[in-house]
C-alpha cells in the first residue's frame, strides 16, 4: 500500500446475493425466516466492509431479491438485476460487464456475499496485491473454495465458482494471492460451525444483532 493506507489502483466490487428464499439452505436446522435474515445480515456486512475500503470507488450488487436492493443502497452501493438468471458465474460475469461498460480501465473484484466478519483493511490488503497481477483470488478458510477474484482492466474475469473453486480458478491461471493474515476475509459462512468461527472472528454489526454475539467488529466510520 501507498502511504495513508490506500490501495494503489481503483476497484469496483462485485457482490453476488441470490434470492434470500433461496440462501444458506445448509444452515437446516433453521427456520427459513432466520436463514433469510441471516443471509441478508451477512451480504449487508460484506457490502458495508467494502464500501468502506480503502481504494474501493464503487460496490455493485448483482440481486434480483427487492428486499435486498432496498437495503444495500443507504450503504452507498448500487445494484444491477441479475439479467442471465443462469447461475453465479453468468450473474457475474454480468455484473462485471455492467461495470466495464461504464469504465472500461476499470479494475474488478468480486467478493462474496457470506463475508460477516470482513474488515475493510483485509480486503484492502488482498486488492493492493491483487494490483501486482492480471488475474487472482482469495482461497477460503477451506483451502478449496473462493471468496474473492480479481480482473485487471482489459482482463476477462472467467468466474469459476462452484464446488472446488479454488482448485478451477488456478487451473484457469489465476493467481493464488497471499496477503497474509485475511481470516475476515477468507471465512464464508455456510454452515454452523462456520457462523461459530465468524463470531470468534468478530461478526458486522448487522450479523450480530441476530446471532446474540458478544465480539462484534469495529464498525467503519
Amino acid at each position: 500500500m501507498q502511504a495513508g493506507g490506500t490501495v494503489r489502483v481503483g476497484w469496483v466490487v462485485v457482490v453476488p446475493v441470490k434470492r434470500l428464499d433461496r440462501a444458506k439452505t445448509r444452515l437446516s436446522a433453521r427456520p427459513a425466516s432466520q436463514r433469510r435474515a441471516l443471509a441478508l445480515a451477512f451480504a449487508l456486512d460484506t457490502v458495508r466492509a467494502a464500501v468502506a475500503c480503502p481504494g474501493v470507488v464503487g460496490v455493485v450488487v448483482v440481486t434480483d431479491d427487492d428486499e435486498v436492493r432496498t437495503a444495500v443502497a443507504p450503504l452507498g452501493a448500487s445494484w444491477v438485476p441479475d439479467e442471465p438468471d443462469a447461475g453465479l458465474n453468468a450473474a457475474l460475469t454480468h455484473g462485471a460487464d455492467v461495470v466495464r461498460r461504464t469504465s472500461s480501465d476499470g479494475w474488478v473484484a468480486v467478493l462474496a456475499a457470506d463475508l460477516p466478519a470482513l474488515r475493510p483493511e483485509e480486503l484492502a490488503r488482498a486488492l493492493e496485491v491483487a494490483s501486482r497481477v492480471p488475474r487472482g483470488f482469495v482461497a477460503d478458510a477451506a483451502g478449496t473454495g473462493t471468496t474473492l477474484l480479481t480482473a485487471a482492466p482489459g482482463v476477462d474475469l472467467d468466474a469459476r465458482f462452484g464446488p472446488r473453486s479454488r482448485a478451477a480458478h488456478a487451473a484457469s491461471g489465476a493467481v493464488a494471492l497471499d496477503p497474509g493474515p485475511v481470516p475476515g476475509l477468507r471465512r464464508d459462512v455456510d454452515t454452523e460451525v462456520d457462523l461459530w468461527d465468524a463470531r470468534r472472528l468478530g461478526l458486522g454489526a448487522a450479523s450480530a444483532a441476530l446471532v446474540g454475539a458478544d465480539g462484534v467488529r469495529p464498525e467503519p466510520t
